[in-house]
C-alpha cells in the first residue's frame, strides 16, 4: 500500500483560454461572424447599386482591401484581445479628455483674463471631471463601485509548498481548487513585493537596552541589532503581500459573505486570511495605486500573514 506522502504530486491543468468565446461557424465565435456578415452585406449592396456603372475586376480590386480589412479585424488579436475591441478602446481613448481633475460636478471655466492659450488661437480645452471606478470605502471595508457592485479585500499568507511532501501538496491544492469552484462571481488575487527596511526595528531595539532587566537581556539585544544591520547590508529583503478581491452585484451583504467564506476556504489550505475593514482596505489601495510611496514601518513578522525573506 503506498503511503500518503509518496503519492505523485498533484497538476492542474488551467486552459489558457478560458475566456475565449463560443465558437459558432467555421471556427468563428458570434462576434466574428457579425462583422464579417455586415462587411459582406455592405459590399453587396454596393455592387447592385454600381454593377452597371462600374466593371466587376474594377469593383473587385476596390473591395480587396475593404473585405481584407474586415477579416484581419475579425480574427486578429493585439495585447490579448481582439483588433475589433481594441481598435473600439483606442477611438474611445482618442475621443476622451486626456486632463482629469478631481471634481464633484462640471469643471468651471477660467476667466476671460486668465491666458489658457498654448500658442496662437490654440486655447487649450478644459479639463474634464476625474470619475474614478470606486465610489468610496464603506466602515465594514467594502468599495462601492456604484452600478458595478461592491468589492471586498481580504489579507491572505503564503504557503510554502516546495518544503511539503507530495501528499501535503496534494491536500493544499485540493482545498484550493474547492475555493475556486466555490465562487459564483469575480474574484482576483493580486501578490506584490515589497522592501521591508529593517532599520526601524534596530532603532528601536538599540533604544530599549539600556533599560532591560538584565545586562545579558542587553547584550542579547544589542546582538540582534548587529544580525539586523548584517542582514540587511548582505541581502535585499521582500514581503510578500497577497490580497484577495472578491466582488458581487447583488448587494454589500453578499460581498461580506463571499469574503468571510473566502477567508474560511483558504484556511483550509492552510492561508491565514482576514478581511480587511475600512482603515485597512483605504492603506491597502493606496499601496497599491502608488507602490512607490513610503509606506509606514512594519512591524517584526507579517501583519497580515506575509512572509519575510
Amino acid at each position: 500500500m503506498t503511503r500518503r506522502s509518496d503519492e505523485a504530486p498533484m497538476r492542474a491543468r488551467v486552459p489558457a483560454d478560458i475566456e475565449r468565446p463560443d465558437r459558432i461557424a467555421f471556427g468563428l465565435s458570434g462576434r466574428q461572424l457579425v462583422i464579417l456578415a455586415v462587411t459582406g452585406l455592405l459590399l453587396y449592396a454596393a455592387w447592385t447599386a454600381v454593377a452597371t456603372l462600374v466593371h466587376p475586376l474594377l469593383f473587385l480590386a476596390g473591395a480587396m482591401p475593404v473585405a481584407a480589412a474586415a477579416f484581419l479585424l475579425a480574427v486578429s488579436r493585439r495585447d490579448g484581445i481582439s483588433l475589433d475591441a481594441w481598435v473600439l478602446a483606442a477611438l474611445r481613448h482618442r475621443r476622451s479628455p486626456h486632463r482629469l481633475v478631481p471634481a464633484e460636478g462640471p469643471v468651471i471655466p477660467a476667466p476671460a483674463w486668465v491666458s489658457t492659450t498654448a500658442g496662437p488661437g490654440d486655447r487649450l480645452p478644459l479639463p474634464a471631471p476625474l470619475c474614478l471606478p470606486a465610489k468610496g470605502v464603506t466602515p465594514d471595508g467594502l468599495i462601492d463601485l456604484g452600478p458595478d457592485g461592491t468589492t471586498g479585500l481580504v489579507a491572505a499568507s503564503t504557503v510554502a509548498f516546495g518544503l511539503r511532501t507530495p501528499g501535503e501538496q496534494n491536500a493544499l491544492v485540493a482545498g484550493f481548487a474547492r475555493w475556486l469552484h466555490s465562487l459564483d462571481g469575480p474574484a482576483q488575487i493580486l501578490v506584490r513585493a515589497q522592501r521591508v527596511d529593517l532599520t526601524y526595528l534596530a532603532d528601536r531595539f538599540l533604544a530599549v537596552a539600556p533599560g532591560l532587566p538584565h545586562p545579558a537581556l542587553e547584550e542579547a539585544a544589542r546582538a540582534h541589532v548587529a544580525f539586523l544591520d548584517d542582514l540587511a547590508g548582505q541581502r535585499e529583503l521582500l514581503h510578500r503581500q497577497v490580497t484577495v478581491a472578491v466582488r458581487s452585484q447583488r448587494g454589500a451583504h453578499h460581498t461580506a459573505h463571499a469574503a468571510a467564506e473566502a477567508v474560511r476556504d483558504l484556511s483550509g489550505c492552510e492561508v491565514a486570511a482576514r478581511g480587511l475593514d475600512g482603515p485597512d482596505v483605504a492603506v491597502r489601495l493606496a499601496a497599491s495605486l502608488d507602490p512607490t510611496a513610503p509606506t509606514l514601518p512594519m512591524p517584526y513578522g507579517p501583519s497580515d500573514g506575509g512572509d519575510d525573506r
